[in-house]
């Protein structure tokens, strides 16, 4: 298994602690099979504009990146072409930013086409501005048949490429995105809402779709972004009216904007939703940081002002005394907040009576806006 040493900068006034990161960075590593050797932490004014860390600290994590076998350096921070180029000089090892990390994460868990190709866009986007960082085998000048002139380097020929790809995913994401489009308007003339599951990536959000529509074919794991694809079942509320639910993949701390923008055509099941579940993971120690985090995405892509309720999940990871002291610090009302556990199936029925009353309410605030609106 491969071997990565971790690297974080203390900031004043940065919005995460970088433990917090790093254990989160570890567990992403482990997605890739990369064990995670030793951390670095370096408390900064301001970020190295040359190497990120400063030489000085850089030639340190090098003699530790050889000491503990290591063969990889990442760095929690997003990293300039010319930051990476000048670290992997100074470490003699391989080096990996947060948002790589990410997307080699959905590169390898991208099953159908449309998330492969949303992935691919991503990583043409940040492999584009990179390119100088390669070495000298970048600038060869080149002047064969096909090539624009004698002039031309191999870092053009590549850029020029990697542009042409970016514009043809394009063109078939627009196509994918035309059939998504149709396939709403023909779930909007069923007149059927459509309730998504959103929230933190491993929160439980697949559980708890094939725990509610009964479809033991869909694929719940206990590890990050096990789904990058929308999935859409239909399920019965008790009042029997029927719903479809939808699941997508999860967000995370300082989600990538290319995976962002690569997911915008899945991303928007979620913003044409009538009802939003906030999935969140009430035994996660931050928990409160991460549902600050799922509520500044769902105002990034458009879906802040949806209606939402809350769901409390994995309650069977926390002792009955400490879960009360959890939901009352998170100052979510009895109305708004069910307590699950997918897993162990308790919660799910209080859930489903939840979701009838929020529709039947939110129904009948529309018909009202209707009403003022034809007065």
């Amino acid at each position: 298994m491969r071997r990565a040493i971790l690297a974080a900068l203390e900031l004043p006034g940065q919005k995460f602690a970088p433990e917090v990161l790093l254990d989160e960075l570890t567990l992403l590593l482990e997605n890739l099979d990369i064990t995670t050797a030793g951390v670095v932490v370096q408390r900064r004014a301001f970020p190295d504009p040359a190497s990120l860390l400063g030489k000085g600290k850089a030639q340190e994590i090098a003699a530790f990146c050889k000491a503990a076998g290591a063969t990889l350096l990442v760095c929690n921070e997003s990293l300039t072409p010319g930051q990476r180029n000048n670290l992997q000089k100074i470490t003699g090892v391989e080096v990996w930013d947060r948002t790589f990390v990410i997307m080699k994460i959905f590169e390898k868990q991208a099953r159908t086409s449309e998330a492969k190709l949303q992935v691919e866009m991503a990583l043409c986007r940040y492999e584009i501005p990179h390119l100088k960082g390669l070495g000298a085998q970048m600038s060869r000048l080149g002047g064969g048949i096909g090539t624009r002139g004698p002039g031309e380097t191999e870092f053009e020929r590549h850029r020029r490429k990697l542009e042409r790809r970016v514009r043809d995913i394009g063109r078939k994401l627009e196509t994918l995105k035309r059939k998504r489009v149709l396939q709403r308007d023909r779930r909007s003339k069923m007149n059927v809402p459509v309730v998504s599951l959103v929230g933190y990536t491993n929160s439980g959000k697949s559980s708890m779709l094939r725990a509610l529509s009964g479809d033991e074919s869909l694929v719940a794991e206990n590890r990050l972004f096990s789904t990058l694809d929308t999935f859409i079942r239909k399920v019965e509320l008790p009042s029997g009216r029927k719903i479809f639910l939808s699941d997508t993949v999860g967000f995370i701390r300082d989600l990538p904007p290319g995976l962002v923008t690569a997911f915008r055509t899945t991303l928007e099941e979620v913003v044409a939703s009538s009802l939003l579940v906030v999935v969140l993971d009430i035994s996660a120690q931050d928990v409160q940081e991460i549902r600050d985090v799922v509520e500044l995405t769902l105002s990034e892509i458009g879906a802040g002002a949806i209606p939402r309720i809350f769901v409390l999940n994995k309650t069977d990871l926390i002792a009955p005394d400490a879960l009360t002291n959890i939901v009352e610090r998170m100052g979510i009302g009895h109305d708004m907040a069910v307590l699950t556990s997918a897993l162990k199936g308790t919660g799910l029925s209080e859930l489903l009576v939840s979701l009838d009353l929020c529709l039947e309410k939110k129904e009948s605030t529309d018909m009202k806006g209707i009403s003022s609106e034809g007065n």
